[in-house]
C-alpha cells in the first residue's frame, strides 16, 4: 500500500503518484467517462501518438498537439493535405513522426465517412456487466477481447494505427473500462 500512497497521502494507482502531471492526468481524466466528437476523436490521436513512448511524454506536449490539430475538430484535420503533413513535421511542440501525423488525418477522413456517429461507435464496445476491480497494476490487462473487436472494426472502416492495446488504452482514458486498482481513491466501490 505504501507504493500507491502519493506525497499528499492520497492512494492512487502507482503510476499516478510518479510525477504532478501524471497526478493531475489520474485523479481528473483517467477513467472517468468521456463522450464527444471532438474529446473522443483527441483520446484517439494522443493514444496512437504515444505508442511506442511514455505517456508523461504526450501529455507534457497536449496543448501543442491541440493547437496543431485544430483543437482536434476532425472535420479540419481530414482537410489536412502535404503543407500541413510538412508543417506538423516541423513543429517541436508535437511528436514528429510522419507515420502518426498521416493517421491523425486518415483517421479523421475515416470520421467523416461514418454512418454513426463516434461516440456511439466507440462506447458500442464498452465491457458490459461487473468486471473485477484490479488487485495491483500487474492485473490490469493490455489487450481484452473488447478492445480487439474495436481495432478490428475501426480498421475495416478505414481508421489506422488502432491496435488492440491503443484502443484499450483508449477505453481506459475513456472510462468505457475502470481500471483503478482496488486501493485506489478512485476506484469505484
Amino acid at each position: 500500500m505504501s507504493e500507491l500512497l502519493g506525497a499528499d497521502g492520497v492512494a492512487r494507482c502507482s503510476w499516478g503518484n510518479s510525477t504532478p502531471d501524471y497526478v493531475a492526468y489520474h485523479d481528473e481524466e483517467w477513467g472517468v467517462p468521456l463522450h464527444g466528437l471532438d474529446e473522443l476523436y483527441e483520446r484517439l490521436c494522443l493514444e496512437s501518438f504515444q505508442s511506442g513512448l511514455s505517456w508523461i511524454t504526450i501529455l507534457r506536449k497536449r496543448e501543442g498537439f491541440r493547437k496543431a490539430f485544430k483543437q482536434f475538430k476532425p472535420a479540419k484535420v481530414a482537410k489536412f493535405g502535404d503543407a500541413d503533413v510538412e508543417r506538423l513535421m516541423q513543429d517541436a511542440s508535437i511528436v514528429r513522426n510522419r507515420a502518426k501525423i498521416l493517421a491523425a488525418i486518415k483517421n479523421a477522413q475515416a470520421i467523416a465517412s461514418l454512418d454513426t456517429p463516434l461516440d456511439d461507435l466507440l462506447w458500442s464496445f464498452a465491457p458490459t456487466g461487473r468486471r473485477r476491480r484490479p488487485r495491483t497494476i500487474a492485473d490490469v490487462p493490455a489487450i481484452t477481447d473488447e478492445s480487439t473487436a474495436m481495432a478490428k472494426a475501426l480498421r475495416k472502416l478505414g481508421f489506422v494505427f488502432v491496435g488492440p492495446t491503443t484502443c484499450y488504452a483508449l477505453m481506459q482514458a475513456t472510462g468505457m473500462v475502470d481500471d483503478h486498482v482496488a486501493t485506489c481513491w478512485r476506484a469505484r466501490r
